[in-house]
């Protein structure tokens, strides 16, 4: 295959498909193409692909890969760079973050090279905004507006439509830009290979025209880009053209064969080092590179020597050919990869479709819900790279799949903001009849109301939470107004209940404090004082008779430290019991209370006694000193003694009747 190959374009990332070999085009002969050589006019852009050393061989893939990528950057230098713009969860962002992400590209990227970012940037906003809209158009129909007044922007989305005014002026005055000078480009390449051709009939000293044309080809090189659908022909006529002049210079064998020398020599270095990049590891340096020197092969130098043509061209294809195979068997390797990594996400996106379909029903549910899209997220951009063929159907799917979980979830807030939304004019109610009604003097009827309401509020459920604070504090505030204007004045009417009250609290505490004299009957009559004592501060109010049980446990304790027989204890204790049953109210039930559990008690008592002697009847023959006759007679005597304690506290409680 010859050096000249007019190469075939390949995809923006260098990937190409293999292609059907096509039968080896015939070699064209010197005398034929010295022949043409003053023919070549208007049809050298055709027939420029056809050259004395060029043998076209459309099968070798490797090195039309290589130039397909020439031709791509001779249309626009900035290609490569597109590459190099990060790719980012759109769908994931705010509006404003959204808005930040796309001045960002605006400000520190060429504006040809962002537009697949512009794209999804502007359709995740439009769909956010859309759903914003429709929340506000709800709300605002549901505060009374009506929907053919219905406007609503912000400033995000006002910053945002600028923005894309922006980037619409510029992308249109860089394509409109571009067009012009790639078309002006292509014109000044074209009228140099037309000055090339007229150098063979300028009849002026070689040296001169030698001159003339190396300017030529250095004008050649700075010419710029041009339409990659014009620059394989453009270039083949131009090469075609420097050829012959080349030929022409037979006349001036030193001139000709200097340049030959240094194309050569050049070309040799660029075949070491493509022979060199053959052995290195690292695939992708080496193409890029490989990419580099075969521009310089056909940009930068001309051609060598005839007799060394086909010789250099097949090293250096054989080095090229080394590296694609390379590249090939490399991409094959992470091309099994991706499709393990193609399994993951799906596995990934067929998750999220599962939680997608669960309709939940309660705010936890949700929360959890999200929690496990987000770990399915994160798992999602950890998952690797998939193959390039299906990159941007599995991003849509799981972007689908996301968006359908997000509809849900949202559809579920909306409504349980609406549902929150008539909690909160529930409660508004509330407050408005806890307001009206908090000065009120009428007690006796406020007072349940307020009572109710409270109830009312627990069960009515949550509102929006930047009102949830504000309505509590201002619904709490009537109400605790209310209650303490009743319990003031409910307490300046049962003052002397307080303070018989605070004076029972300061007898407890001495009474706590009491340090007891050793002498039985003294400490009997100052705790008996003490009963009288407290027996003659009076009532306390309602909720705070709890005291009382806490003075006589007092009591019983201090009597439970008088060293007394256990009988004649036992029945002060009972007279400190039935002075307290008799302190409330003058109520007999308490009293009715004692009384029938004593008779029950005499009675059990008495009983057990008859049990006891008739036990003795087993007996009868058993000396009066055993031990177990002993016992029943302790036992009968024990019960007997309890019985005369029960029948005294009988009538000690029968007295207090009286």
């Amino acid at each position: 295959m010859s050096e000249n190959d007019n190469l075939q374009e390949a995809d923006g990332k260098n990937e190409v498909e293999t292609k059907q070999p096509t039968p080896k085009e015939e070699t064209v002969s010197e005398t034929k193409a010295d022949t043409e050589a003053t023919e070549v006019t208007a049809e050298d852009s055709a027939n420029a692909e056809v050259t004395e050393t060029e043998t076209k061989a459309k099968d070798d893939d490797y090195v039309d890969e290589i130039d397909s990528s020439i031709a791509e950057d001779a249309e626009d230098e900035s290609n490569a760079e597109r590459h190099e713009v990060e790719e980012k969860d759109y769908h994931a962002m705010s509006m404003q973050d959204l808005a930040t992400e796309f001045n960002r590209l605006l400000k520190h990227h060429k504006i040809q090279t962002i537009s697949k970012q512009v794209n999804e940037i502007k359709s995740e906003f439009n769909s956010k905004f859309s759903e914003l809209l429709d929340e506000k158009k709800e709300e605002f129909i549901n505060d009374g507006g009506n929907e053919i007044d219905f406007y609503y922007t912000n400033d995000t989305k006002k910053l945002f439509n600028q923005l894309y005014k922006d980037y619409k002026q510029s992308i249109n005055a860089y394509y409109k830009e571009r067009e012009q000078n790639l078309k002006q480009n292509l014109e000044n390449r074209l009228a140099i290979i037309e000055e090339i051709k007229g150098l063979l009939n300028v009849e002026e000293n070689i040296n001169t025209t030698y001159k003339h044309f190396k300017e030529l080809q250095e004008k050649w090189r700075n010419a710029g880009p041009i339409p990659r659908d014009k620059y394989n022909n453009a270039w083949n006529t131009y090469h075609h053209h420097v050829e012959r002049f080349y030929d022409f210079l037979h006349l001036n064998n030193d001139l000709r064969d200097m340049d030959f020398k240094h194309n050569y020599e050049q070309k040799l270095k660029i075949i070491e080092r493509a022979e060199e990049l053959a052995k290195d590891d690292n695939i992708n340096r080496s193409f890029r590179e490989l990419q580099v020197l075969h521009k310089l092969w056909k940009e930068e130098l001309g051609p060598v020597a005839k007799e060394h043509r086909e010789d250099i061209w097949e090293r250096f294809s054989n080095a090229t050919k080394t590296i694609h195979d390379k590249r090939q068997e490399y991409y094959a390797d992470l091309d099994k990869a991706y499709e393990k990594n193609l399994e993951k996400k799906e596995d990934i996106i067929s998750k999220i479709q599962v939680i997608a379909e669960d309709k939940a029903n309660s705010h936890g549910a949700w929360q959890k819900k999200i929690k496990e899209v987000e770990a399915l997220r994160e798992a999602f951009f950890n998952a690797g790279k998939v193959p390039l063929k299906v990159n941007e159907a599995t991003w849509s799917k799981f972007k689908d799949a996301v968006r359908t979980f997000n509809r849900g979830k949202n559809k579920f807030y909306k409504e349980l903001k609406k549902d929150q939304y008539e909690n909160l004019q529930k409660k508004k109610e509330l407050i408005k009849i806890a307001e009206e009604n908090k000065d009120s003097e009428d007690f006796a009827v406020v007072t349940p109301l307020m009572k109710k309401i409270q109830n009312d509020w627990k069960k009515i459920g949550h509102v929006p939470r930047r009102d949830s604070d504000k309505i509590w504090k201002q619904f709490k505030a009537a109400c605790n107004h209310y209650f303490d204007r009743m319990h003031a004045e409910r307490k300046a009417e049962n003052q002397h209940l307080y303070d018989a009250f605070d004076k029972k609290v300061k007898l407890l505490d001495e009474l706590k404090t009491l340090e007891l004299s050793g002498d039985n009957k003294a400490d009997v009559e100052t705790l008996k004082t003490k009963i009288a004592d407290w027996k003659s501060i009076g009532y306390v109010p309602q909720n705070k008779r709890y005291i009382d049980g806490k003075f006589y446990k007092a009591i019983d304790e201090a009597f439970d430290k008088l060293k007394m027989e256990k009988s004649k204890l036992e029945m002060v204790k009972f007279e400190s019991k039935l002075e307290n049953l008799a302190n409330d109210d003058n109520d007999t039930r308490l009293l009715d209370n004692e009384q029938n559990f004593i008779r029950k008690r005499i009675s059990e008592v008495k009983s057990e006694i008859n049990q006891l002697e008739n036990n003795l009847q087993f007996f009868s023959n058993v000396e009066s000193d055993n031990p177990l006759v002993k016992d029943v007679h302790k036992n009968i005597a024990k019960h007997k003694k309890e019985l005369e304690t029960w029948k005294e506290k009988l009538s000690k409680l029968r007295g207090m009747y009286s």
